[in-house]
């Protein structure tokens, strides 16, 4: 084609300049195959083709397949201009909790939201269900409606139906459109088109003809771009920007998130509740939530105030349909000096010192919490101390609990293990 040639060859990419954007586009859209088929029976290896711009200066820059406004303006039909989505308003940043397991995520998405097309474009979320992917891009979304630029959520599967319904009504023009018209691309749950090569024919298309615009895109998974069946190309388009994953949350972030929501549904939750909560919630924010849900539910059917006992009432029957065992205190000690290093012995025995005390401290407690010990029984497996003693030390572990986020996190993870 005039004026087409090959500029470069760089890290398995070979980049074809092109006059225009025009250009670029028709041979993005209907001989790219071909030309990769083509440069490989030459070169005789595989090369990703990409196709650029070739400015004044001899430089090849990523083509941005911007028509003349006018012609833009009557192609388009007046439905499908510049289409937004409409944007959960909890699914906001301000509503994010971010910690160790998904800081990057979140970052990356802030600055996707204030510097879209230039800072990581694509950016590429994965994580397993419940994590946090579908609130980032809603936050993304929301913050680019704000500033009054087109954004458009869209599930996997939704744009699959659409795709499948333009073909088969034959209204592929009027969803390129709606597609192109946008600002940013937002796709959730890319999954879903693996087994679908028709479906990521049209995906890789419409990826490019944002890419080239300059427009940004966002898209999430539940596996490392390069673990997901998809085309090659697709693959290479997405690792080409910035891949991100988000953990399932540690404890602190968890606790974290059950005060923000609980304080969004107007809820009391004491602290002991959330510990409990943390503690037995913790493969997912779609889990906490839950949880969550249920311990308000139960406390407004049974009309009852919400604390430990209620917590442990309402989440007993998630999973297993088991009521909670209660632990022996043997095992109880076991566990507060196995995540202590306090001895057993010491915990049981007469010393005083500050670690052993805090270790006894909190021996005192989970043997009530836990084992639903009375306060005599208590001292009985402490080593005979007495009634009293045993009130005071679960008082002031109370206490501690309350101020210190490292004596509530040492307290979930011993409840887990007795768990």
């Amino acid at each position: 084609m005039r004026n087409t040639s090959a500029h470069s060859v760089h890290d398995g990419v070979l980049t074809i300049s092109t006059p225009n954007a025009f250009t670029a586009e028709m041979l993005e859209k209907r001989l790219s195959a071909s030309i990769e088929r083509a440069v490989e029976h030459v070169a005789h290896e595989q090369l990703e083709v990409r196709f650029a711009v070739l400015d004044t200066g001899g430089t090849a820059s990523p083509a941005r397949s911007r028509f003349d406004a006018a012609e833009d303006e009557a192609d388009q039909p007046a439905a499908y201009r510049a289409p937004s989505s409409r944007f959960r308003p909890e699914f906001s940043f301000e509503e994010y909790v971010a910690g160790p397991s998904n800081q990057l995520a979140h970052a990356a998405a802030l600055q996707v939201a204030e510097s879209p097309g230039s800072a990581f474009n694509p950016l590429y979320i994965y994580s397993s269900v419940g994590l946090g992917k579908t609130h980032l891009l809603h936050a993304i979304g929301r913050e680019l409606s704000d500033k009054g630029l087109a954004a458009m959520y869209v599930s996997a599967e939704r744009f699959t139906n659409e795709y499948i319904r333009a073909i088969r009504e034959g209204k592929t023009e009027e969803f390129r459109s709606r597609y192109r018209g946008v600002d940013a691309l937002l796709v959730d749950d890319i999954q879903f088109i693996t087994s679908k090569p028709q479906t990521q024919e049209g995906f890789f298309h419409t990826f490019n003809e944002l890419h080239m615009s300059g427009k940004q895109i966002v898209i999430s998974g539940d596996l490392p771009a390069d673990k997901i069946n998809l085309e090659q190309r697709i693959q290479s388009r997405l690792s080409g920007g910035l891949i991100v994953d988000i953990q399932p949350p540690d404890y602190e972030t968890r606790y974290a998130i059950l005060q923000r929501k609980a304080k969004s549904r107007g809820a009391e939750m004491p602290a002991r509740v959330l510990e409990v909560l943390a503690a037995a919630c913790v493969d997912s924010v779609r889990d906490l939530e839950g949880g969550l849900n249920r311990v308000i539910a139960f406390s407004q059917l049974t009309r009852a105030e919400v604390d430990v006992e209620l917590a442990e009432r309402a989440l007993a029957n998630i999973g297993s349909k088991k009521p909670l065992e209660f632990p022996e205190p043997e095992a109880v000690i076991a566990a507060v000096a196995a995540h202590t290093g306090v001895p057993a012995s010491s915990i049981t025995g007469s010393r005083r010192d500050r670690r052993t005390s805090s270790a006894r401290r909190l021996a005192a407690f989970l043997l009530r919490e836990e084992s639903k010990l009375t306060a005599t029984r208590t001292g009985a497996a402490l080593g005979g101390k007495d009634h009293s003693s045993v009130l005071y030390a679960q008082k002031k572990f109370e206490v501690e609990f309350a101020e210190s986020s490292d004596v509530r996190k040492l307290t979930a993870e011993v409840r887990a293990a007795l768990r």
